[in-house]
């Protein structure tokens, strides 16, 4: 079963749980020919390949979108097209660090400039805005016989947070949902075409930015771009570099939140019981939450690249060769967490690697715990009353990311 299993194939995205098990039962490194990468599956192994980013590194070719292996020849004229959108030449974007395709110093110090933004008490004291805006999304759908959760408030939640961290202007939100939702969408899907459309999104959106990170250099102001502009005597990111860490937020911060509420409100329609424990016991939403991370985590697999031959777990793996980690499998490792295919709020999921480990831990991790804790808090309540419209579940069309294109709920009859 194994031998045939590639991560780019269609077939098995809705549920690659099962073979998940196969592959960490049979060949827990896994060479997948027609992706020319090597699947890590078990807790073990993925936890290894976390700790160790001197032997497996994350520069990689992949930027912000996955798509099919493609011949050279596409893949010049797509890295030119993206060129000219940008309007910069290779040697400026080459130059231009992003924060996950880098390693060792480099990567340590630009964290260090970013994590300015997102200290614990920054996080903090986002939860009475978070709160404002859930209640405004709920309030447009209490109303109503059905609606679509996703898009009423898993999309609308993040990037609105997103939004006002930055700065954006309001009037100019509803263009910045609508980028976002194109990326998401693009980003999602390896079809060439939309991959074109990334780089024309991702042009609009550099023309956009590029007076406002300009002005804040100039004139900080209470917002996350101004933090990420001010140097305080430091080597400063580049106006590019600020650029990446705003796609990269936009992108990884929307689909985090947006999947993690999703796949939670997913699997609680299929356990009232534990609707109505979570229900009559809202302390027991930070659990919930850690569980849905582990069961069906929202980022299925990131890319690695092998800097020198390694070993792992009897296999060996040549230098320069991909590696595609799955995070997805090694959270549902029996070897690690018994009973793993049982969704159960009561199990101890420390270690659980939804938002990886080590120096590349995920940096929006807190900020996505608070916006799924407020938003459950608020939704939780309302979930006894409500039911699937159909049964059948929309996954997106990616092999990256987790979660439903759609949740479409009903007043219970």
């Amino acid at each position: 079963m194994y031998e045939s299993y590639d991560p780019y194939d269609k077939a098995t995205r809705d549920d690659p749980y099962p073979i998940y098990r196969v592959l960490r039962d049979e060949r827990p490194v896994h060479y997948a020919a027609g992706s020319q990468s090597w699947c890590v599956s078990r807790y073990e192994d993925v936890e290894y390949v976390f700790k160790h980013p001197e032997l497996f590194s994350s520069k990689t070719q992949q930027f912000l979108v996955e798509s099919e292996p493609r011949n050279m020849i596409a893949g010049l004229r797509m890295a030119a097209w993206f060129m000219w959108k940008m309007k910069a030449g290779p040697r400026t974007l080459r130059n231009s660090r992003m924060l996950i395709q880098e390693d060792g110093e480099i990567h340590a110090t630009m964290r260090a400039f970013v994590n300015r933004g997102f200290t614990p008490r920054t996080i903090a004291q986002l939860e009475k805005r978070v709160s404002e805006i859930v209640a405004t999304c709920m309030d447009s759908v209490r109303g109503r016989d059905s609606f679509d959760l996703v898009s009423e408030l898993n999309i609308p939640l993040p990037v609105t947070v997103i939004a006002e961290m930055l700065g954006i202007e309001p009037a100019d939100r509803a263009q910045f949902k609508t980028w976002s939702d194109d990326m998401i969408r693009q980003a999602s899907n390896p079809n060439p075409q939309l991959v074109r459309e990334m780089a024309d999104t991702i042009g609009e959106m550099r023309d956009y930015m590029k007076p406002i990170i300009a002005a804040r250099r100039a004139n900080p102001t209470d917002d996350l771009i101004s933090t990420l502009v001010m140097t305080d005597g430091e080597a400063a990111l580049s106006d590019f570099e600020v650029f990446f860490f705003i796609l990269l937020l936009l992108v990884a911060g929307n689909e985090t939140t947006t999947n993690l509420l999703g796949n939670a409100v997913d699997a609680l329609l299929e356990r009232p019981a534990v609707i109505d424990r979570v229900k009559a016991d809202p302390g027991l939403i930070p659990a919930l939450i850690e569980e849905t991370l582990r069961w069906d985590s929202p980022v299925q697999c990131i890319t690695r690249r092998v800097e020198r031959e390694v070993e792992l777990a009897g296999t060996v793996i040549p230098a320069n060769a991909k590696v595609i980690v799955l995070i997805g499998s090694a959270n549902r490792d029996e070897r690690r967490f018994p009973d793993p295919d049982r969704f159960d709020i009561d199990r101890d999921t420390r270690g659980h690697l939804a938002f990886a480990v080590g120096k590349h831990f995920c940096l929006g991790a807190s900020l996505a715990r608070l916006e799924a804790r407020v938003a459950l808090e608020s939704l939780i309540p309302e979930l006894s009353h409500l039911q699937r419209v159909r049964p059948e579940r929309e996954f997106l069309d990616s092999f990256i990311i987790r979660g439903r294109t759609r949740l479409e709920l009903r007043r219970a009859s």
